[in-house]
């Protein structure tokens, strides 16, 4: 495969109901609430749309009310969230905690998975992270985890772990390291968000930890979007670089990231997006090519020790071919951080949004894409606007509901969002 094609997420063409919303975006307009719309980039190749157009079913594009029910409490940090075929759901807790909650409505249990995580290193932004169930749990009980790691007392690595879990759900047992050798510093940036994709592919957006060569060095996998398989951990044949002589080189499917918190993969079409945190200014959601570059570059090319930060997060006069995010928050940062769409009749016109969790913003945003993946408009529900604080992880359920968990520091919720009926 060529380092610009777009394969394996072939894309085809996802039918968007319009999103009537309470702070519009268009054009490069900005709001504190809604960020902008970067201009496009003027050279390099986009993400084509090989598959025909389909012609939707007639359904509703009323943008419902939401409704809030908080599931659960007491969590710390939940990090992200995994569903169980049996109703059940898996919390990580970033202090180095695996909690599962009894049901996915009002007034579940919550109750401590037994499971060694002595090794977990909590400190900043790494501990205990992101995670997802094996679509075979059913017959194997595996799921994955993103997790900082010591040697010693020491930082070591971040690493992606697969587990076991007990029949009964009460205890969990190591299988193996899937992959080792993302890099890690204080804690900061650990990024370290996993998804499966559509083509059964475990992609992972990782983060920079702060130093300024990772993000443009492809032979590290630090400040990238990875892709290996679920099962092996080996890079996949089809990667961009598959052929590299570098082992860590065959596992980068993007480059050039700051800190990528939320992988999301597009229902129909298999596309990857990405909510990444900018430094002050430019939180960005961008729309993965294979082999491209994102234009984050904190070393200016190696000509600066340490880590500059006043450099942009897509930086096309370094880098003309550098893909422009698909929206940024301009002038400050909401913190942006899990990321989901949206899919199923229930939502009327919110099927197909992208959402996208905040920490600092303390909000829900609902991004409205075309068809060939350009932002259309940007909204704050009232109902996920502040009143639950710090916002971060963000999947849907098996019933079609989106769960997002608080990360406020203590008696943190799952809470499950839904269309009012």
């Amino acid at each position: 495969m060529g380092p610009r094609s777009a394969a394996p997420f072939a894309p085809a063409a996802l039918a968007m109901a319009a999103l009537a919303a309470t702070a519009v975006l268009a054009g490069c307009s900005s709001t504190p609430d809604t960020g902008e719309v970067p201009p496009p980039r003027t050279s390099g190749t986009a993400t084509p749309s090989t598959a025909p157009s389909a012609s939707p079913a007639p359904r509703s594009t009323a943008v419902p009310a939401l409704a809030v029910e908080e599931v659960a409490s007491g969590f710390e940090h939940g990090w992200d969230v995994g569903f169980l075929p049996d109703g059940r759901a898996l919390v990580t807790e970033r202090p180095g905690r695996i909690s599962l909650v009894s049901g996915l409505r009002r007034g579940a249990e919550v109750t401590r998975v037994r499971a060694d995580l002595e090794d977990v290193y909590v400190q900043g932004e790494g501990g205990l992270m992101g995670m997802v169930v094996h679509p075979d749990f059913a017959t194997s009980r595996l799921f994955t985890t993103c997790q900082t790691h010591e040697e010693g007392g020491e930082p070591d690595d971040v690493r992606l772990v697969t587990w076991r879990l007990s029949a009964n759900g009460s205890s969990a047992e190591r299988v193996r390291n899937l992959l080792t050798g993302l890099p890690i510093s204080s804690g900061r940036h650990s990024g370290c968000r996993p998804a499966i994709a559509a083509d059964g592919a475990l992609v992972v957006g990782t983060g920079d930890v702060a130093r300024g060569d990772n993000p443009q060095d492809r032979t590290s996998l630090g400040g990238k979007v990875l892709r290996l398989d679920l099962r092996t951990g080996k890079p996949l044949p089809d990667n961009p670089f598959a052929s590299s002589s570098n082992v860590r080189e065959r596992y980068v499917y993007s480059y050039g990231h700051r800190n990528i918190q939320g992988v999301a993969i597009r229902p129909g079409s298999g596309e990857v997006y990405t909510a990444e945190h900018g430094p002050s200014n430019n939180d960005e959601v961008n729309l993965i090519e294979a082999g491209a570059n994102y234009g984050w570059d904190p070393s200016q090319g190696g000509t600066v020790d340490g880590y500059d930060e006043s450099v942009p997060m897509t930086d096309t006069e370094r880098f003309p071919e550098a893909v422009p995010a698909i929206w940024q928050s301009g002038r400050t940062t909401q913190a942006i951080c899990g990321a989901e769409f949206l899919s199923g009749e229930i939502w009327g016109g919110l099927d197909g949004a992208l959402v996208v969790t905040a920490l600092k913003g303390a909000k829900l945003l609902v991004l409205t894409l075309e068809e060939d993946g350009s932002l259309r408009e940007v909204s704050v529900p009232e109902e996920t606007n502040g009143q639950y604080g710090r916002l971060r992880a963000a999947r849907l359920g098996p019933d079609g509901a989106l769960y997002v968990t608080t990360t406020n520091g203590s008696d943190d919720k799952l809470l499950r969002i839904a269309p009012r009926t």
